[in-house]
């Protein structure tokens, strides 16, 4: 049950990387991640320090590419199935990526780090009720992924599911339903990068 936990925990890590990770920082030049400066000693970086920045690197490029991947099929499947919507798809992710990099610009990076830090005491106050059995494992999701704040993940999943059976209808309802999802979180972004 802990392994199961912790596996959410890190999905729910993983799912948002650019939340979490507070120490990329956005150059104003060319809008690419550069990795964070390091304490270095003696003009040397330790193994395990540069190991780790290796990996964050990497990851955040896999995220990127993956993100980008997922917004073409979502237009591929918006022309498809909803080209009504095209030119409101086109905006509402436009704005969702200039929101992006306005929560990853350095000047935010108080704010992110103040949000990691008040998720993951959140995350560690309900793992302790679940552990003491005040909680249920489906509380525990439930309360650690904020209620529907995931919900558009599971619509993805299921619109994709959808497209693969060739339930037209269907999949038309879920890219509207998705599509209100992601104004939603935009504007749940505009909030915090506004505080």
């Amino acid at each position: 049950m802990k392994v199961r936990i912790m596996t959410i925990m890190l999905g729910l890590l993983l799912a948002m990387p650019g939340f979490t990770s507070a120490h990329v920082q956005v150059s104003d030049s060319n809008q690419k991640p550069t990795p964070p400066k390091s304490h270095e000693k003696d003009g040397e970086k330790g193994s395990e320090e540069s190991d780790c920045d290796e990996k964050h690197e990497h990851n955040h490029k896999n995220w990127q590419a993956k993100m980008a991947e997922r917004e073409q099929k979502l237009l591929v499947w918006v022309d498809q199935f909803t080209p009504d919507k095209k030119a409101e798809w086109t905006k509402v992710l436009a704005e969702k990526k200039e929101l992006r990099n306005k929560w990853l610009s350095p000047e935010n990076a108080a704010r992110r780090e103040k949000w990691k830090q008040e998720k993951m005491g959140k995350i560690q106050e309900l793992k302790k009720q679940l552990d003491e059995g005040k909680i249920t494992k489906e509380e525990f999701v439930q309360k650690a992924h904020g209620g529907k704040a995931m919900g558009h993940w599971k619509t993805f999943h299921d619109l994709k599911a959808a497209v693969e059976a060739k339930n037209d209808k269907q999949a038309a309802e879920l890219l509207n339903q998705l599509l209100e999802q992601s104004k939603q979180h935009n504007e749940k972004i505009k909030a915090m990068v506004a505080e």
